[in-house]
C-alpha cells in the first residue's frame, strides 16, 4: 500500500474535498485543480452554488438549536476551511462559554484552518481522521477540552458520504454513537439519491460520477434507508430525516423546491 501523505504536505495536483467545497462556497483557498472539479458540476448544475450556501445555513441553524438546547461542547468532524460563519461563532453567540473542537485531516485545513478557527481558548483544532472515532476520542486535545462524561453535539456535515462502503461507514457511525455520552446529539447530512427516475436522481448520479472520476475521487450517494441507518440507536428531533430546507427554516420558503434540493438529507437525533 502507498503511504498516505503527511497532513502538512499540500498536494496541488489532486483536488481536495475541503477545497472543492470552498469553491462551491465562493471561497479563495483553492487551486485550479479544485476549480476544475467544482466547475464541471457548476457548469451542468449552476444551482449547486446556491445549494452549498443552504447547506452551510443548515449547519448554523442546527448548532444554534443545540446551543439553545443546553449543549455546550461540540465536536465538528470534517470541519473544512473557515468561511464567513463557522460553528464556534454561531455557538458562542448563544453561549460564550461553549467549547468547540474542529477535526480535519485535509492538509490545507491543517495549514490554514487552525490559525483562523482557534479564535479563543474555547475553540481548538485537531488534525485527525474522522474514520477512526476511537483514536479521535483518545486525542489529548479533545480529552483536555471536552468532558466525555457530559453531552456533546457531534457534527457530521457533508462528511460520511465521502467514506466509501469499503471503509464501513455504518460501523464508523455506530462507534461514534457508542462513544457519545447519554444526552448527546448527532447532526448529520448526507448525499441522497432519490432513485425515482426523476431529475434529482439524474443529478445525483452525475455528481457522483464527476467526483469519483476526478482526482478528488470520493463521493457516494445513498438511499434514505441507508442514511437512516447512520442514526441507529438515536431518537430523531422533529421533523426527522428531511431535506435541508425543511429542517426548521428561519422563515417561510420564498421559492419552491427544485431537483437539487432532493440530493441531500439532513437529520438531528439525540442519544437516550
Amino acid at each position: 500500500m502507498e503511504e498516505e501523505p503527511s497532513p502538512t504536505v499540500i498536494d496541488r495536483t489532486r483536488a481536495s474535498t475541503a477545497r472543492v467545497y470552498d469553491v462551491f462556497l465562493g471561497g479563495k483557498d483553492n487551486y485550479q485543480v479544485d476549480r476544475d472539479v467544482a466547475g464541471a458540476v457548476i457548469e451542468q448544475i449552476p444551482q449547486t452554488m446556491r445549494f452549498a450556501q443552504e447547506h452551510r445555513a443548515w449547519l448554523i441553524r442546527v448548532v444554534r438549536f443545540l446551543a439553545k438546547a443546553g449543549i455546550d461542547q461540540f465536536l465538528d468532524c470534517g470541519s473544512g476551511l473557515p468561511t464567513a460563519e463557522n460553528t464556534h461563532q454561531a455557538v458562542q453567540r448563544v453561549n460564550p462559554e461553549a467549547r468547540v473542537i474542529y477535526v480535519d485531516n485535509d492538509p490545507t485545513v491543517c495549514a490554514h484552518g487552525r490559525a483562523l478557527l482557534e479564535e479563543n481558548d474555547r475553540t481548538h483544532f485537531v488534525a485527525g481522521d474522522l474514520r477512526n472515532p476511537a483514536d479521535l476520542f483518545a486525542d489529548e486535545t479533545l480529552t483536555k477540552y471536552l468532558d466525555l462524561q457530559r453531552p456533546i453535539g457531534l457534527i457530521q456535515c457533508s462528511t460520511i458520504h465521502h467514506v466509501p462502503d469499503s471503509d464501513r461507514p455504518h460501523e464508523i457511525m455506530r462507534d461514534y454513537v457508542d462513544l457519545l455520552p447519554s444526552g448527546s446529539y448527532l447532526a448529520l447530512t448526507h448525499w441522497h439519491d432519490p432513485a425515482d427516475g426523476g431529475e434529482g436522481s439524474d443529478i445525483a448520479r452525475f455528481i457522483e460520477e464527476t467526483f469519483n472520476n476526478s482526482s478528488m475521487g470520493s463521493g457516494n450517494f445513498r438511499s434514505r434507508t441507508e442514511i437512516e441507518r447512520f442514526f441507529t440507536g438515536l431518537e430523531f428531533v422533529e421533523p426527522g430525516l428531511t431535506l435541508l430546507r425543511d429542517w426548521w427554516p428561519d422563515g417561510p420558503h420564498m421559492t419552491p423546491a427544485d431537483a437539487v434540493d432532493e440530493i441531500v438529507l439532513a437529520g438531528v437525533a439525540r442519544k437516550p
